[in-house]
């Protein structure tokens, strides 16, 4: 059996050859939520609270198509948003952890209760508050935009940006890589 880290003749992704093969073996997707699903801006109102997060829409799509295939995605955040809340409340995300300050530790307890081992989670974070969280991960992502150092640990770089549909590349990746894109493209046609 090849190395995760050789290149696979079906493998579109000559510059991240692990990713690939690690996308079809993820059961459940974890993700940051400022600058992962959102552009990391902070926008503070007059009060001195968060006002504002914008969200990509298709980044909501993928994360139904997933779900669609039974591969849930979790939010772990060091904020606490109403607004994230209210986002994963529509997009029927039920694995909502926020104002985590041990993002690894919030990821052990949620792959336990759930029955899966970190091999099984593909998680995606912008910055250092997410690298622990990423270690043991099966499939580690960083976005476009995301710190030098999360770059330079991850299996995959997005080609967009947090916020700019970089979720949606990673939901389209796991779909091809687990041959579920297809079907779901097919069903969406007819």
């Amino acid at each position: 059996m090849p190395s995760a880290f050789t290149p696979h003749n079906t493998n579109p992704l000559t510059q991240y050859p692990q990713a690939w093969e690690r996308a079809g073996q993820v059961k459940l997707l974890v993700l940051d939520v400022d600058g992962v699903l959102t552009n990391g801006q902070v926008w503070i109102g007059a009060d001195g609270k968060e006002s504002l997060k914008a969200f990509d829409i298709q980044d909501g799509l993928g994360i139904k198509l997933l779900e669609q295939c039974d591969i849930p995605t979790a939010i772990i955040t060091g904020r606490s948003s109403k607004m994230v809340l209210a986002r994963c409340e529509e997009l029927g995300i039920k694995y909502v952890h926020m104002g985590v300050e041990n993002k690894a530790i919030a990821l052990g307890e949620l792959i336990k209760s759930l029955g899966l081992t970190t091999a099984d989670c593909a998680v995606m974070g912008d910055d250092w508050p997410d690298l622990q969280m990423m270690k043991n991960a099966g499939l580690r992502i960083c976005p476009a935009q995301g710190h030098e150092a999360v770059k330079g640990f991850a299996h995959l770089v997005t080609t967009r940006s947090g916020g700019n549909s970089a979720v949606r590349e990673v939901c389209d990746l796991i779909l091809k890589a687990q041959n579920r894109y297809e079907e779901l493209l097919n069903k969406a046609r007819s």
